[in-house]
């Protein structure tokens, strides 16, 4: 199925302008919490990449950038979730966009996990039987916590028709441009205004690595927040809190 970048956008101009990337699913379905949670405080926008198999990052970041100045938006805060940490980096380095600060929601610079290739492996040889047992109990355990919000069910539904074995061999093909990617040099000269947010339980990103070497290396960093209740997925297991954050970091600079 052939697909391009889609873009939707909640809340006026007038509004501090906030952009959502996805994480490794690449897409806006686990972001409703989160959304609802930071509604009218902020012109909310989000990405849904297509299914891609050959874009680079450099691929990733002009494409968002295309978007964004289709829709006359040209300055704002980019909100990096896990695989899209990547993506913002490109950005920062392409210069186009002018970003007024940098959140990494479960993000990183270099991978810190040498078992990022060995994961790869895995997921190279993961069954689309066994991906569907594992999206079902996922979609189960969100089903039960969401019954009251049909809002959220509907997302959970959308999560679910999205998993195609396209899709699959697309996050796949994003394992491996975060394999090969390192954006410490952008990180080390970066001047812009650096926010990390994670939590607490992430076997995914070990983020106490990830906060050393920004705390050592980034000189735009100014906070690394760490929500005990979340795990790798900050901005949808911790919403409310996520959101606070957040909202602290764009009003206070």
């Amino acid at each position: 199925m052939a697909e391009e970048l889609q873009l939707r956008i909640y809340g006026g101009a007038s509004l501090p302008t906030l952009l959502y990337l996805p994480g490794l699913h690449g897409d806006w379905t686990l972001i409703g919490g989160f959304r609802h949670a930071i509604g009218g405080k902020v012109r909310f926008i989000e990405i849904t990449y297509p299914r891609t198999l050959t874009w680079s990052l450099d691929d990733y970041a002009a494409a968002v950038e295309t978007a964004l100045v289709k829709n006359g938006i040209t300055r704002g805060w980019l909100l990096g979730e896990s695989f899209s940490s990547q993506v913002v980096w490109a950005m920062v380095a392409r210069g186009k966009f002018t970003a007024q600060g940098l959140i990494l929601a479960g993000g990183f610079v270099k991978y810190p996990n040498p078992a990022l290739w060995f994961m790869k492996k895995i997921s190279d040889r993961i069954s689309m039987a066994l991906l569907v047992w594992i999206i079902f109990g996922y979609a189960r355990v969100a089903r039960f916590r969401y019954r009251r919000s049909s809002q959220a069910l509907a997302a959970i539904d959308e999560f679910i028709a999205r998993r195609t074995e396209l899709d699959r061999r697309a996050a796949q093909q994003r394992l491996r441009l975060v394999a090969e990617n390192d954006p410490r040099q952008i990180a080390r000269q970066t001047k812009l205004p650096v926010f990390a947010l994670t939590g607490f339980f992430d076997p995914i990103v070990p983020w106490p690595r990830v906060r050393r070497w920004l705390r050592k290396n980034c000189p735009g960093l100014r906070d690394y927040t760490v929500l005990v209740r979340a795990d790798h997925n900050v901005l949808n297991t911790a919403p409310e809190e996520a959101a606070k954050q957040v909202l602290r970091w764009i009003n206070d600079l």
